[in-house]
């Protein structure tokens, strides 16, 4: 691959090698990893995993640390508009220049070793975060936890945010072995930060069997608002009151408190002024973010399961709009596309479908997407996702809303849009 010069020539070529069949595991990726020498990507690491609430977890522990003065590699997946935005070295998306480098060191250390598209991409960020000098490494799983590419590294911190049914073809049929698969990440004696109140049975057996440490949600940590605008985060021997997150959905709260778990249970003096300034400041691009146009409200998110739907469902009636709330979704063949709707029907008044044949091989029309809806949706059909929102928001009046959803594909289809690339 001597002949790629700049970052699209490479992704162009990682995505083109990507192999249709390959065996699953990390013995690949880590006999690369151990040719790079990179050693430790940081001098502590946190890994997040869960189903749903990984990327806004990944942001707010981002978030503190930096508050608290540490240097802070972030990795997360996928992106929206640019690749960039995968790796970030003290908030700030690396360059091309620094992720061609990075691809090159792969490549090196490769040989005739295949990899993935993200295992590539997994080893490019922690070659980049060897070399930063960086106090934290935070790391988004890309799919599970056991097999993914992350897990070769060691964590300080392991964290699940959720468990529920997404991906069923790679992971498991039940949250149980969706849980088990997810609880790969933890070590023996090391703390295992639980977001779910009543996580499934095999994630806390896994932790009992290797010895890893069960920091749980509701049970070591506690967590609930105190007044307009604030709220109490407390453990044994000790309590903060904390603003609330700005990013908007209830579900947010949940996760801003894992984020303090896994900030804590690293064992490194925090002040509660960071916790306040990094749950404050945390942002996520495509979590409930908003826009307008000519008084129409423009929501765009990524959820794309169940599980999400619902977090999304709950945001809607808590935060409802001064008239009517119209949907743009639009969702991959594999995903449950009717799950999603039916958790959102009661708060839609129209739903505008949209294709997804533009976003890989997984894509499909409007036509199909609506054959797997429930009846009776009141639903209008597009091409894409540009064409459904110029649709919905042409129709919408002052005071409605436009919520985009149904997968990142879609939320980032929607940023392009919004941001003038139409």
């Amino acid at each position: 691959m001597n002949e790629a010069r700049n970052l699209q020539d490479w992704l162009s070529a990682i995505q083109a090698r990507h192999p249709t069949e390959i065996e699953m595991g990390l013995d690949r990726v880590g006999a690369v990893y151990a040719r790079m020498a990179c050693g430790r990507p940081a001098a502590q690491v946190v890994t997040i995993a869960g189903t749903n609430g990984k990327g806004s977890t990944v942001a707010f522990v981002e978030a503190i640390a930096r508050a608290a003065g540490w240097r802070v590699g972030a990795y997360t997946s996928p992106h929206l508009l640019a690749y960039n935005e995968r790796v970030r070295i003290d908030g700030r998306d690396v360059d091309d220049a620094a992720l061609v480098a990075a691809f090159e060191a792969v490549e090196t250390a490769r040989g005739d070793t295949p990899l993935t598209y993200f295992e590539t991409g997994t080893l490019a960020a922690l070659w980049l975060f060897a070399r930063a000098d960086l106090d934290l490494a935070v790391l988004e799983v890309g799919l599970g936890g056991r097999l993914d590419a992350v897990n070769i590294v060691e964590p300080d911190v392991a964290v699940i945010t959720t468990v529920g049914l997404d991906h069923q073809d790679w992971l498991g049929d039940d949250i149980e072995a969706i849980g088990l698969e997810k609880a790969g990440i933890a070590r023996a004696w090391k703390p295992l930060v639980l977001g779910d109140t009543d996580p499934p049975a095999s994630v806390l057996r896994h932790a009992y069997r290797i010895g890893a440490v069960a920091v749980r949600g509701g049970s070591d940590f506690l967590f609930a608002p105190v007044g307009e605008g604030r709220w109490v985060w407390r453990e044994v021997g000790y309590e903060v009151e904390l603003p609330m997150p700005a990013l908007a959905a209830p579900v947010q709260l949940r996760n801003a408190a894992v984020a303090v778990a896994a900030v804590r249970a690293l064992g490194r003096d925090v002040e509660d002024t960071a916790l306040a300034s990094g749950i404050a400041d945390a942002t996520v691009d495509a979590r409930l973010q908003r826009f307008e146009r000519a008084g129409v409200e423009i929501v765009v998110d990524v959820a794309h399961n169940p599980q999400a739907a619902q977090a999304l469902a709950e945001w809607l009636q808590v935060a409802p709009a001064a008239g009517r709330t119209v949907a743009v979704f639009a969702a991959l063949a594999d995903k449950d596309a009717a799950g999603v709707a039916s958790a959102l029907a009661p708060s839609i008044a129209r739903w505008h479908l949209a294709g997804s044949q533009g976003f890989g091989a997984r894509g499909q029309d409007a036509a199909a997407l609506r054959a797997r809806l429930p009846a009776g949706l009141d639903a209008e059909l597009h091409a894409d996702v540009g064409q459904a929102l110029q649709a919905a928001v042409t129709a919408a009046k002052p005071g409605e809303r436009v919520l985009v959803l149904g997968s990142f594909h879609a939320a980032a289809a929607a940023l392009a849009w919004l941001r003038g690339g139409r």
